[in-house]
């Protein structure tokens, strides 16, 4: 399969300075690609819209070549920085996963989920335990691509590494597409095997523009 955003424009409310201007790029399943630049390049906005949480202004968001579904699963999951956005805070932890798909005990294993905590609400969590559930749920979702927005910055570094191998190693095994947006030069050489620096690509357009 192919994610593709094509000469996409995006701005917040009417008169704003462009948030994206004219961005193209493509993943392919089984590709894992870093979104990398400083804060305020616009790398959050982008993995919404390549998620289908925004729209464009301009340009097109595709997938296989046709808009994304805009009913049941979406096939590109999003994993926001703050997994509390992410939840229904009235609902158990059990049903947000019976929502999103299939349960796999061996899944929440991976990821030191234990299942006592099912039976709570997301707010009994720490911030932590939730981003951890927030991935296991994502891959269980059966999508076809993962987008991972700063998912570890509010972990230790050895939590760090073991969310990112288990993440690596499941993509890899369904050959799904992978997007990692983080500000972290380092992370990105070592999770990616292409980055998109959004920063050179305005500085680009900006040596255009003169």
């Amino acid at each position: 399969m192919r994610l593709e955003a094509r000469h996409v424009f995006f701005r917040y409310g009417r008169g704003q300075r462009w948030v994206l201007e004219d961005v193209s790029l493509a993943v392919e399943s089984g590709d894992r690609l870093a979104l990398f630049a400083p804060s305020g390049f616009g790398k959050t906005t982008l993995a919404m819209l390549l998620s289908g949480y925004l729209s464009p202004v301009r340009g097109e968001i595709l997938l296989d070549g046709a808009p994304l579904p805009r009913r049941g699963v979406c096939p590109v999951q999003l994993i926001y920085q703050h997994p509390e956005r992410a939840i229904n805070p009235r609902w158990r932890l059990k049903r947000v996963l019976e929502e999103s798909g299939e349960l796999r005990p061996e899944m929440l294993a991976a990821f030191g989920i234990e299942p006592a905590w099912l039976d709570r609400f997301p707010r009994e969590l720490s911030g932590g335990e939730l981003q951890r559930f927030c991935v296991a749920r994502a891959l269980m979702s059966g999508g076809s691509f993962l987008i991972c927005d700063e998912i570890s910055t509010m972990l230790d570094v050895i939590t760090q590494a073991q969310i990112w191998d288990v993440v690596l190693r499941e993509t890899e095994r369904r050959d799904m597409g992978l997007i990692a947006v983080t500000h972290n030069r380092h992370l990105a050489q070592r999770i990616a095997t292409r980055i998109c620096d959004l920063s050179q690509l305005a500085d680009l357009r900006a040596q255009e523009d003169r």
